[in-house]
Formats: structure tokens, sequence, C-alpha cells
């Protein structure tokens, strides 16, 4: 097969068999591994954003069985916007980066106010913590509007399978996905090569790396955040010093200080006085 970047032309008749094979190849094998997972059962607009954004840097596993708690807690948008900061951020404690709820909740205030749910990339790039392959993605699954999208598993897939280069940017990479999107079942489309990269087409079948890794989490800053927000969400508020006994961990005052900077930066905490601190309002 030759590969996309080497064609002068995307609508070579050659290019188009090739398409066509791949697009069967993936969809005949999708048809008997489809993964079941719970936003899937409903794709409204509502669902697909909390998925997308429990997504981010997250894994399928952690996040499935957070959904299922997180749309019974608040099963609309109007039940996220006017939710209290810290029962929110209960329900989040185990899927990290706690600043993705606070910008979901601020996104479900702005499509409440709006009156309705954004239909455009652009209307929806507006909202709070939602970028071009977020809004994209939930035009593609809440929607089924033809528009091609690309993560770390579809784009191992078209490398894979011979129509990229591990060298091509996002930017490359999107046209090739315009090219080989099955129009008309754009969702479904995006489902299976989501599956197929996550069981066939994996970093370790394939030798194709992610662009980006995360950061080691045990013992990071990261892991110091998520631990203070579980123990501020138990609590009215908390000075410094008893949040340093309850955190147990190898941090000295400055260090935690600048922690606590962060946070409030994030707007997920607050101070509640002199070296006292809470959940943001």
């Amino acid at each position: 097969m030759r590969r996309f970047g080497d064609w002068v032309r995307l609508t070579d008749p050659h290019c188009q068999d090739e398409v066509k094979e791949f697009q069967e190849k993936v969809m005949n094998w999708w048809a008997e591994n489809t993964r079941d997972l719970p936003w899937r059962r409903d794709p409204s607009p509502y669902n697909v954003l909390v998925s997308e954004i429990m997504l981010q840097q997250t894994q399928v596993s952690r996040v499935a069985p957070k959904f299922n708690e997180f749309i019974e807690i608040f099963p609309t948008t109007e039940s996220l916007a006017n939710a209290n900061s810290k029962d929110l951020l209960k329900v989040w404690s185990g899927l990290g980066y706690n600043r993705r709820a606070i910008w979901l909740k601020e996104a479900a205030k702005q499509i409440f106010e709006r009156g309705e749910f954004p239909q455009t990339v652009k209307e929806l790039e507006n909202l709070k913590g939602v970028g071009p392959y977020t809004s994209r993605s939930v035009l593609i699954f809440a929607f089924n509007r033809d528009l091609a999208a690309v993560d770390t598993n579809i784009r191992r897939v078209l490398i894979a399978s011979g129509f990229a280069d591990e060298s091509m940017s996002d930017i490359k990479l999107q046209p090739i996905a315009d090219k080989v999107l099955l129009r008309g079942r754009s969702r479904d489309w995006h489902n299976a090569l989501m599956d197929y990269g996550a069981q066939v087409m994996t970093s370790s079948s394939t030798g194709i790396a992610p662009t980006s890794k995360q950061t080691c989490f045990e013992g990071s800053s990261r892991q110091v955040r998520g631990a203070v927000i579980r123990v501020l969400t138990e609590v009215t508020e908390l000075g410094l010093g008893e949040l340093m006994l309850l955190l147990d961990c190898d941090l000295d005052e400055s260090e935690l200080k600048s922690i606590m900077f962060q946070l409030m930066d994030d707007g997920l905490v607050e101070m509640a006085g002199d070296s006292i601190y809470r959940i943001a309002k």
C-alpha cells in the first residue's frame, strides 16, 4: 500500500479502492467485537460531552464506572450547572485532573444559559474546557456528523494500516482522517476505529508510540493535588498544618503552599482565612 503522504491527489481511484477495503475490514471486525460502553448506550449530547471530558488523559476502564455514577447524580445539564462544587469533586474523585470537573460545570452553565446545546465546532469551542478534538467528537458521537477526529487509537490505526507515518503532525493527519471517513456512519466509524486500536492495533502489537506520555503519578504534585481535594471535600475548611498532617506526605510547608496556590489558580480551592482552605464555592 502506498502512503497518503506520497500521493499528489487523494482522489486517485486506486486510493479510493484501498479506502473502501480498509473501511470494510474495520467495520466487519467491529460487528463482532463492539465494546459495550455506557456513554454509547444513550449518546445524548450531554452524555457525550461528559464522557469526552472524562476520557481526556484517563483510561476507559477508569471512566466507565465513574460515568454511570456521575450521570445518576447529575443527569442533566441543569443539574450539573447548579451542582455544589464539593459534591461534584467527590463524584469526580479517582479520575484525576480535577480542574476538568470545574470546567465541565462551567460548560454546563454556558449551555443552560444558552437554552440549547451547541451544534457547531465554533460554538462548542466556546465552552469552558472544550477544544478542537472534543468539539468534533461531540458532533460525531451525539449528532453523527460527517466529521473526522483523531485520538491516540485512531492515529495508531491510520499509521499501522499504511495511511500515515509516525512523523506526521495532527494537522497532516486530519485530511487523511477526512479521506477515510465512512460518511453517513461517522459515529459507528469512530467507535469502530477506537475499538480496533484499543484491542487489535495496540501500542505493543504495532510498536507505535503515542505522541505524548503522562508524567509518573506516584509521588508527583498531581498526586498531592488529588489528595488535597479528597481531604477538603470531607470537611468545611482546614488549616495548612492540619492539612499537612492528614496528607501524611513528604512535603515541607512551602511546597504545600505552592500546590495550594496552583489549586486556587485552577478555581478548585479558595482561602477561608489566614492559611485556611476550603473547596471553592
